[in-house]
Order: C-alpha cells, then structure tokens, then sequence
C-alpha cells in the first residue's frame, strides 16, 4: 500500500531557533516605534520579517509572521483581526519564494516588494480596514495609494542594504553551516 508523504518543517538546530526567535523579538519591538492611524502604518518590519523569510523559508517565516502579528496585537491592546495575521502570512511567503535560497538581486527586491505592496498592503490590508471600520474603499484608497508611493522606493533601497550586506550575509553562512 502507498502511503502518502507528509510536507515536514525543516528542522531547525538550537542556533537557528535562537536566531529566529530573536528576530520576532526584534520584529516586535520595531513594530512599537512604527507611525500610524487607523488607516496607514509606516514601520521597518517588513526588514525583519524578509530576513526570516530568506533565512528560514516560507513554512518557517510564515509561521513567525503569524506568531508575530497575533502577540504583536495582544501586546498593544489593539483589536485584533485575522485579516491582518493573513496579510502577515502573505507577504512573508512573497518574500521567501523571492529570497529563500535564492541569490539576493535587485530585480528580486523590486518584483518582492512591489508584490508585497500591490498584494498585501493595497490589496488585502485595505480590504481588512474597509471590513472593520465600515470606511468606503474609495475613501482611504488615494491616501494608501500615496503612502506607497512615497514609501516603497525607501523600502526598496532597505531591503537592498539590508540583504545584501556583509553582515547579514556572514550571519547567514553560519546558520548554514551551523558552525
């Protein structure tokens, strides 16, 4: 009798869980310093949460998007809403399909983060926001849509730096080789 293959998580040693966990840490505290209403966020996160996915994989890095978007919330207070937690979920696997194991290029950077912005944070996250506070999409959309604007050529120059630099690559080749 066949028996199906179950899709396993990557182990991970003592030095990746440290790592990760630090990083959600990280990604936690970032999060606090971040400007926002109710309509708009500006935050570095997405910095943290694409080197989890680039270090970790999409199984792993949507897994600590979740985690991190639902304690995130309970640590502020604010109304949690699962939509956000799947935006979360989203942008994390665009980020690991573009660099998980892949070579860290511009056009990954720019093709990731212009996805992570149409998908994520024009589509869903404004679909969530018309959901939970009854706003007509018409009405926060030309304010989302210059945020974006403004915001994603930085974010792509972050990422960029960030991905690319000596630090993160060195720090990468010892997960690998978990010496």
């Amino acid at each position: 009798m066949k028996t199906m293959a179950r899709t396993q998580l990557p182990k991970l040693d003592t030095l990746s869980m440290v790592t990760m966990g630090l990083l959600m840490a990280l990604q936690l505290v970032v999060s606090r310093f971040a400007i926002s209403n109710q309509f708009m966020r500006l935050s570095f996160t997405f910095l943290v949460a694409a080197l989890l996915a680039k270090w970790f994989g999409p199984w792993w890095g949507m897994m600590t998007a979740a985690l991190v978007d639902i304690v995130g919330t309970l640590m502020t207070g604010g109304p949690y809403f699962v939509g956000f937690t799947i935006s979360a979920i989203v942008g994390s696997l665009i980020y690991a399909l573009f660099f998980y194991r892949q070579p860290i290029t511009w056009w990954r950077i720019i093709v990731a983060q212009l996805l992570v912005v149409v998908l994520v944070n024009i589509g869903l996250n404004s679909e969530w926001l018309v959901i939970m506070y009854h706003t007509p999409l018409w009405g926060i959309l030309p304010v989302r849509l210059m945020k974006e604007a403004v915001t994603t050529p930085i974010q792509i120059v972050l990422l960029a730096v960030v991905l690319k630099s000596h630090v993160v690559q060195n720090l990468e080749h010892r997960l690998k080789t978990k010496a």
